[in-house]
């Protein structure tokens, strides 16, 4: 398959002479599109909620969506009202389209069923990011996330975070099509942060030094859950209760070899089934010969549940870090508070983080969209414009309008 032969050739040490001419065809049309959205630029669009855009440099998977998530449920769990925005890898939808958790994934994609069922959050897919934004902005969301995104220019955004898949790296250090990159591996310099999926290579963290030495960066691992079924009312099982019999490992990604990895690191036996990213699975491509249950990417059970038998399970992951705040190397509150809105989803919901600083910047009124004035002393947020002060407790923002105080015409905090 092409996308077989493409991956073998991109990570391996060189690559291959005959594409390096398109490379470099590929490179001068990147670096005159970056050059026409270059900052202050009139083409570039700026919203009238703040975008954190998740995206990557590589072709293929490397943890976005996952990262996507686990940000979405930790600021829904400090009362933010967060929307989602996807591209959405195979929709057929031209207009901005609002998703529901039992959307057709084969309509709308699968990562944005995913993260709609996942979250419960708004999830809106559009090839236009800019008409997908102004659509949640529309229902009241406070932030949006978009599900990569890092190359549509046209969309301003107010944070970038690049995840970096810490296994593969870069691959050959190529641009398409001669090796994975969607850009230059200098571009991590513009990004926020930096999130490395698994422990990088010292090839990968040198690539990175060079050229983004002063971005804050974290380690992050995608930690395996209990399976759960995909047809019938059945309890969740925990993946070592597999290992009396060998399994079916399915998995449709980027790189399934991690998804491989996470199965065989729980002690059970695999009968390997790798599929193409996204692919569109049907019932005959889970009718394999010999028994055994199934074990499939949530991703893919998106794709399955419709036809899926007793012998199906999806396996979620969640965006963890190796250690609470653990850094690849600087040191400073920003990275320190993303690894833990990455950390468990079920802590996520019982234990008091500390809000980034940087977040609390762009948030917006939640009646009125306009600013918001971080008085640290007083630990609230003020809107000026309907005189409300909105709570911060123990570091996390309480965005509710009952929870606000209303302010006087007189009071110090409206005008400083």
């Amino acid at each position: 398959m092409l996308e077989a032969w493409l991956n073998r050739r991109w990570y391996s040490p060189s690559a291959p002479l005959y594409l390096q001419p398109f490379e470099w065809l590929y490179r001068a049309v990147i670096a005159l599109r970056r050059r026409s959205y270059s900052p202050g630029s009139r083409r570039i669009h700026v919203p009238d909620v703040p975008v954190v855009v998740v995206g990557n440099l590589t072709v293929g998977g490397t943890g976005k969506t996952p990262l996507v998530i686990a940000l979405t449920r930790a600021l829904q769990s400090r009362g933010i009202r967060v929307g989602v925005i996807s591209r959405g890898y195979g929709a057929s939808v031209a207009a901005p389209s609002l998703l529901s958790a039992h959307s057709d994934p084969a309509v709308f994609g699968d990562e944005p069923v995913l993260v709609a069922r996942a979250t419960e959050a708004p999830v809106v897919v559009s090839p236009d990011r800019v008409a997908a934004t102004a659509l949640l902005a529309q229902r009241g969301m406070q932030i949006v996330i978009s599900d990569d995104g890092l190359q549509h220019y046209r969309l301003g955004r107010a944070l970038e975070i690049a995840v970096v898949d810490g296994v593969r790296g870069f691959g050959n250090g190529h641009l398409l099509p001669a090796g994975p990159l969607r850009e230059p591996v200098a571009r991590l310099a513009d990004a926020d942060w930096l999130v490395f999926n698994g422990s990088p290579a010292a090839s990968t963290v040198a690539a990175v030094e060079r050229v983004a030495q002063r971005r804050d960066r974290l380690k992050m691992q995608l930690a395996a859950v209990d399976a759960r079924a995909l047809s019938g009312d059945r309890p969740a099982r925990e993946l070592s209760s597999f290992r009396a019999a060998p399994v079916h490992a399915v998995a449709g990604l980027g790189n399934p070899s991690r998804f491989f990895a996470t199965l065989r690191e729980a002690g059970l036996e695999l009968i390997e089934h790798p599929f193409p990213d996204h692919h569109p699975f049907t019932a005959a491509d889970l009718a394999f010969a010999e028994p055994g249950e199934i074990l499939m990417t949530e991703k893919d059970g998106v794709k399955c549940a419709s036809f899926a038998d007793a012998r199906c399970w999806q396996v979620p992951v969640a965006a963890v870090c190796d250690e609470p705040g653990q850094r690849c190397s600087t040191r400073s509150r920003h990275s320190r508070a993303v690894c833990r809105y990455a950390s468990r989803t079920d802590s996520l919901t019982r234990t008091t983080l500390p809000m980034d600083t940087r977040l609390l910047e762009i948030l917006a009124c939640p009646l009125c969209k306009g600013p918001l004035v971080h008085h640290r002393a007083e630990a609230v947020l003020v809107c000026r414009l309907d005189r409300l002060a909105f709570p911060i407790r123990d570091d996390v923002p309480v965005m509710l309008e009952e929870e606000a105080k209303a302010l006087l015409p007189t009071d110090p905090l409206l005008e400083r």
